[in-house]
């Protein structure tokens, strides 16, 4: 069964991919950033807490993960058949069993996280435990078990971090500009050129959001669809998935610990509600594919 996981290697390779894209995007905007206030002390900041952040996000970013969605290690005498289907679809697929959580959320939902196998994490709501049966609940873990065995949740899970980052310091620097001034150079001509560089650094910081978002996204579709034929190749059962696809089609419930940054790791959007009636432009920005895109693939799939 470990043959399933044919994109681990090529996934582990695009972690560090994104992790070297954040180092450079972020000193790149350190070094426009001390040019335009005149403070070459920014750029040393941006590098050093840029490789801080990097580290921290392989190492410790399924904590991160856990304290944003509030989850909850959730004991197996609490809920002793999630617990088991987990544990049977481990077996199945050659790999540890992750720990599990729970969110405390009405809205029906599940998502996965970790660097690796044996750091792994499934967290399932509250809600989905409400209205599941066992075969949906079934095709439901063995897609979050999926994303564990393709090692697809490491770079999910690094992303969180890296987006939150960026985003972080890119509000920093504009709230800045209500009371900070620009660096004190009066050399001739170097006001222009730090006007030159203030310009460049508003646009920066404008647009850097922007762009790990569409980082996010590329990372975020492709693996849902991925996830959801490996589930089934676990299970054998398409229908266990479609039917529990289905249901979370049907459920229009916000979720309170929903935000953008963790957005993608979850199985189906928790912006819940919005998404139902989306046009093709708000379509793009979505962090998942159409749910009724993965239902038909998914009742189109033949085991």
């Amino acid at each position: 069964m470990a043959t399933i996981w044919t994109h681990k290697d090529s996934n582990i390779r695009k972690t560090w991919f994104l992790i070297t894209i954040f180092l450079i995007l972020i000193s790149t905007v350190g070094w426009v950033f001390s040019r335009a206030y005149g403070n070459p002390g920014i750029l040393v900041f941006a590098v050093i807490f840029s490789v801080i952040t990097s580290v921290a996000s392989y190492w410790f970013s399924d904590k991160i993960v856990v304290a944003t969605t509030g989850a909850k290690l959730l004991p197996k005498e609490v809920a002793p058949d999630l617990h088991n289907i987990i544990e049977n679809l481990a077996i199945t697929a050659g790999l540890p069993k992750p720990r599990i959580y729970i969110v405390d959320s009405i809205q029906p939902n599940a998502f996965a996280t970790g660097r690796n196998p044996e750091k792994a994490i499934v967290a399932v709501t509250s809600g989905i435990l409400k209205i599941m049966n066992k075969t949906e609940l079934e095709g439901v873990l063995a897609h979050e078990m999926s994303h564990i065995g393709n090692r697809d949740m490491l770079v999910s899970t690094v992303v969180v971090v890296l987006v939150g980052v960026v985003q972080l310091l890119s509000d920093i620097f504009l709230r800045s500009m209500r009371w900070g001034r620009i660096g004190g150079d009066r050399r001739e001509g170097a006001g222009q050129i730090q006007a030159i560089f203030l310009i460049l650094g508003i646009a920066l910081a404008i647009l850097a959001p922007f762009i790990a978002i569409i980082i996010q996204l590329a990372v975020s579709r492709k693996r849902e669809y991925l996830a959801d034929a490996s589930g089934v190749l676990l299970t054998r059962y398409p229908e266990g998935l479609a039917n529990a696809l289905v249901k979370l089609a049907e459920d229009n419930t916000p979720m309170r610990q929903a935000n953008h940054a963790t957005a993608h790791l979850w199985l189906d959007d928790p912006y819940q509600g919005k998404k139902k009636t989306v046009r093709w432009l708000a379509n793009i920005f979505m962090t998942h594919p159409p749910i009724e895109d993965r239902i038909k693939r998914l009742r189109e799939m033949s085991i």
